[in-house]
């Protein structure tokens, strides 16, 4: 690959983060996290399917080491029984580029079944597809066109979905006040767990 490709599809991924389009849904969703995650000792519970469930699933383990309990929910696992994790005061994150998944739209059905009060933040490209409808909140990625030379395989999309969980823990970090000493409880091991401890023993 030569360096003008290099830089052009860097320049591609960079131009579709800064093109994320912002509103007050960021802190909406923050605050409806807050709500019933520390408020309410509910969950997270994120969920995705295929490229987008591997984000949803990363983007539950940084809440969870950042003081916000969360977990991953595979839809399709869902349906088998995993359902079960869900509970009344927990709130959902579901990911999905199209907004058409179809394994995403029964888990709504199915989890609003089984408590009829759940709530949703929808990380998708099109504000008007039918998982967004369902939404309580939905957080367009701005609908980026993909790097891949096919167009087709997921590559900038995911990108922005990761950036945009990033600003869902960084919001809910800083709203929660989340110090080095409650950073150091839950990642003990490791660099960041010697980093952690050493910056807790000065607050």
């Amino acid at each position: 690959m030569l360096k003008e490709e290099i830089v052009a599809i860097l320049q591609q991924e960079a131009q579709a983060v800064l093109n994320i389009p912002i509103s007050s849904n960021y802190d909406e969703a923050i605050s409806l996290i807050v709500e019933q995650v520390q408020n309410k000792n509910g969950k997270l519970i994120t969920s995705g399917m295929g490229k987008a469930g591997q984000i949803a699933s990363n983007i539950a383990t940084t809440f969870s080491s950042t003081g916000t309990p969360a977990f991953f929910l595979h839809p399709s696992e869902a349906q088998h029984g995993d359902l079960g994790v869900l509970c009344a005061n927990d709130i959902m994150l579901l990911i999905s580029n199209s907004g058409k998944t179809r394994e995403l739209l029964e888990l709504v059905l199915l989890a609003r079944r089984f408590h009829a009060d759940m709530q949703f933040i929808v990380i998708t490209s099109d504000p008007e597809s039918p998982l967004a409808q369902e939404a309580t909140i939905c957080l367009p990625t701005g609908a980026p066109a993909e790097v891949c030379s096919l167009g087709l395989t997921p590559t900038t999309s995911t990108t922005v979905m990761t950036v945009i969980g990033d600003l869902l823990v960084v919001g809910t970090m800083k709203r929660i006040n989340f110090t080095y000493t409650e950073y150091s409880k839950r990642h003990h091991g490791g660099y960041l767990g010697t980093v952690s401890r050493e910056q807790s023993a000065k607050e």
